[in-house]
């Protein structure tokens, strides 16, 4: 079932404003590391799609570096679709080890975090992640490592049913961010509500919903992107793509991981007033559909997630004034001259 949950012009975000406030310059002063580094805690047997778009995606939108801590059965093949990505594969599954080893296993995966986890700018926890009791028990003391170090998160896939199952992990940490579908939001809203979804009153429900899960930010997937903190509810409209390809929302997570941790930098030199985290929601869901808007203009039925991804980097112009050169070769009356004077006023 299709959320009909609308938005009006009160709540449309302004999500150029937003870009243009917390987009970093890139200046050659600066060194490796400052525009943002990324983690995504995600990817095991099945899954490993979804950790590696996350991470890719992160850095196509020009985060410096970006790690997937992942099982040992998923690294070499995360790592064998770009050797652009830290992989550590220090996860493991219940499959794999015995009982009596669970602790210690557990305490190294822990102690391997730890050495990284300072350095990180956004943690993206989910992508990927399977359901394994061991293995989410595991990605529990990560997240709880995480909120220690004041660390933002951003979850999504099956981190949605471990916080879903154990909300403590993200109750009250205003650094939290998730980004549920259809159902996963569904499952939020009667845990945390104990009632079903009212589109009718979707806006204060969304709100009710992040102020009872103690000031977390809820990016709500659908036609329509819904942002709230609990506090303000705004909306992301930007028209995106019909094709609904698996891994978008993988690309959206590593997108907000990105700009959540811009919109930090910019905060912390008093440069935005808004949450932080609702401008990264918004600028991670208005440029994710952007690109499947681009991705679909070219490919049509059969765009894909990495058609998706190639387009996160391209400005609008770009494309225009491809279109514009492709008109010009049919037009022979146009000097060479003229035609450089038009390309130049995209």
């Amino acid at each position: 079932m299709q959320s009909v949950m609308t938005s009006g012009p009160s709540l449309e975000a302004d999500s150029i404003s937003i870009f243009r406030s917390i987009l970093p310059g890139l200046e050659s002063s600066k060194h490796k590391g400052q525009a943002g580094k990324i983690a995504v805690v995600g990817g095991c047997r099945e899954y490993t799609g979804a950790p590696y778009f996350s991470a890719i995606s992160a850095l196509k939108i020009g985060a410096d570096l970006s790690h997937v801590f992942c099982t040992k059965d998923a690294a070499p093949v995360i790592k064998s679709y770009s050797p652009e990505l830290i992989v550590h594969p220090i996860l493991e599954e219940s499959y794999s080890i015995r009982d009596e080893d669970k602790s210690s296993i557990s305490a190294k995966v822990i102690a391997e975090v730890e050495k990284w986890m300072e350095r990180f700018d956004c943690l993206v926890v989910g992508p990927g992640l399977g359901r394994d009791p061991f293995l989410l028990d595991c990605v529990s003391n990560i997240m709880k490592h995480a909120r220690e170090c004041n660390v933002p998160m951003v979850i999504d896939g099956d981190g949605l049913y471990l916080v879903t199952n154990c909300l403590d992990l993200v109750s009250g940490y205003p650094l939290a961010v998730l980004t549920p579908n259809l159902n996963e939001y569904k499952r939020l809203v009667q845990k945390v509500l104990n009632s079903e979804v009212n589109d009718e009153n979707g806006t204060d429900q969304l709100l009710s919903l992040a102020k009872g899960i103690g000031g977390v930010t809820i990016l709500r997937k659908g036609k329509s992107d819904f942002v709230s903190d609990g506090k303000t509810a705004c909306a992301v409209s930007v028209y995106g793509s019909p094709r609904r390809c698996g891994g978008q929302g993988d690309i959206l997570s590593g997108s907000v991981a990105v700009f959540l941790s811009w919109a930090r930098q910019c905060a912390d030199k008093g440069e935005v007033s808004m949450n932080p985290t609702i401008l990264g929601c918004v600028a991670g869901s208005a440029l994710l559909r952007k690109a499947a808007s681009m991705a679909f203009d070219n490919k049509k039925r059969s765009t894909l997630t990495g058609d998706i991804i190639e387009c996160l980097g391209r400005r609008k112009y770009v494309q225009s004034r491809r279109n514009l050169e492709e008109g010009f070769r049919g037009i022979t009356t146009l000097s060479p001259q003229l035609k450089k004077q038009l390309l130049a006023k995209v």
